[in-house]
């Protein structure tokens, strides 16, 4: 499989060239408010400026390459440098730059739901666009208690959803979220999310030793914190196919098939979170069919666009539409710039390049090979587990491999911040360091990868961790 119509070796382009006095650095020290990032770090620094992308492979305003083994943010599925797509964003904005979809259409809104419904398991029919992740989570919660409301149950409004869990930044979605430290800055939330236990095997509270069982178990977790709240207030269950924050948790066998069962008895809907899993990202359109179950709802977005324009979807079946087609109800939400014509028309050509290209069918035939390949480093002490699926991976740091013990607080700070993140990234591999949870590092690169990248990755996360562990 070709990485791009580029030579990813080519020199830096003139523009990056011209970036590279560090004005743009100093410039993004003094105005830029980056996201999620502790500001104080550039107090002594530069901010790191990435300038070009092409292939798998980004490169910074100083003209040196890195390997981009998160896809941006599980996002940049095709590559990067896809002329193809920024082709159709110039297109479209020539034509009808935009146009909300508050009671009127426009033609590129309309292929792409057409689409996508086509895409999406069982009779999920229904597209309601966003601009991102977490509005379509948002949005998830806000359907679930209106559809509730118009069917005659309006007590039901709580969700269920899992412990690390990321959900999103929306007060709705971050009140999904289960991770204590995101939220505690910002509540109090909207009241009505409850958690229960994720499906961190290597961690498991119950059945260690049997990975079926400790699915079946889970799942019944989700069974008894309805039955605990009250089935008659439980509107919806959020699970991601592989849930992201932690450190990439796959299902164990059985556990999607038992938490459909437990939403059928309790009549709930079953949300399936996709914003990282779909498009791909596990070898399918949809992470759902990955794993075989159908949910009520999907919510999707960055790879529905290969990140080339922001989008992102709320996808709900036929039932759930059915209430709000009648006399005067309609869904009191929406967003001004959910499902921009140009945005969609990216999406559009996203999904023909998955098609021409066969980008799931290559992460279903490559994918054991990146597991295979990051397994290598289950050598390594500082090593304790390689975890995921498809093209998404975590590896768990420990201090002790036999005993598992993890890192405390200081010393995931030393770990992580003091050290793997820069390190990674100076020996140029772009990724993620991360402890909400245990301390991972996380691996998401574009679906054009192969074992040449695998390969890169590995080595340089050999030398790093081997540096890590030195240290410690």
């Amino acid at each position: 499989m070709t990485i791009s119509a580029h030579d990813i070796s080519q020199d830096i382009s003139p523009e990056a060239q011209q970036a590279g006095d560090g004005a743009l650095a100093k410039s993004a020290k003094d105005h830029l408010w980056m996201h999620f990032t502790r500001m104080s770090t550039y107090d002594h620094s530069d901010v790191p400026v990435i300038v070009r992308g092409d292939g798998p492979y980004i490169w910074d305003d100083k003209g040196k390459r890195y390997l981009d083994g998160l896809a941006g943010l599980f996002v940049v599925q095709a590559g990067h440098g896809r002329t193809e797509l920024a082709e159709a964003a110039a297109k479209q904005a020539s034509e009808l730059a935009f146009f909300p979809l508050w009671s009127y259409a426009h033609p590129k809104a309309v292929e792409l739901a057409e689409r996508l419904a086509h895409l999406a398991p069982g009779d999920l029919n229904r597209i309601f666009f966003t601009t991102g992740g977490g509005e379509a989570v948002e949005s998830a919660w806000k359907v679930a208690k209106q559809y509730f409301k118009l069917t005659g149950r309006p007590m039901k409004h709580k969700v269920i959803s899992r412990n690390v869990a990321y959900h999103g930044t929306p007060h709705g979605a971050l009140s999904i979220t289960g991770i204590p430290a995101a939220k505690a800055m910002f509540e109090p939330l909207v009241p009505g999310a409850h958690k229960v236990p994720n499906t961190n095997f290597y961690r498991a509270p119950e059945h260690g030793d049997d990975l079926e069982a400790f699915g079946l178990w889970a799942a019944d977790r989700i069974a008894e914190a309805i039955e605990f709240e009250g089935p008659e207030t439980v509107a919806a269950v959020f699970v991601e196919p592989v849930q992201n924050s932690g450190g990439c948790f796959p299902p164990p066998p059985g556990y999607f098939q038992r938490v459909r069962e437990i939403c059928d008895r309790y009549d709930v809907l079953l949300v399936s979170d996709e914003v990282i899993c779909a498009f791909g990202r596990l070898g399918h359109y949809f992470g759902s069919s990955r794993f075989g179950y159908q949910p009520d709802i999907i919510t999707c977005a960055k790879g529905m666009t290969s990140g080339y324009s922001p989008i992102g979807a709320m996808i709900a079946t036929d039932r759930i539409m059915e209430p709000f087609l009648q006399g005067n109800n309609s869904f009191s939400h929406g967003y001004t710039f959910g499902g921009h014509p140009v945005s969609a028309a990216v999406a559009l050509a996203n999904l023909d390049i998955f098609e021409r290209e066969g980008l799931n069918e290559h992460v279903q035939a490559t994918g054991p090979d990146f597991r295979r390949t990051l397994e290598k480093l289950n050598d390594l002490p500082i090593v304790g587990d390689v975890r995921g699926d498809g093209f998404f991976y975590g590896i768990e740091m420990v201090k002790d491999k036999a005993t598992r013990e993890t890192f405390d607080d200081d010393e995931s700070e030393r770990l992580l911040r003091g050290f793997l993140s820069k390190a990674l990234f100076d020996a140029g591999l772009y990724c993620r360091a991360d402890d909400r949870g245990d301390p991972v590092i996380q691996l998401s690169p574009p679906l054009i990868c192969d074992q040449s990248h695998f390969d890169e990755i590995e080595q340089i996360l050999r030398s790093v961790l081997t540096e890590a562990w030195s240290r410690l």
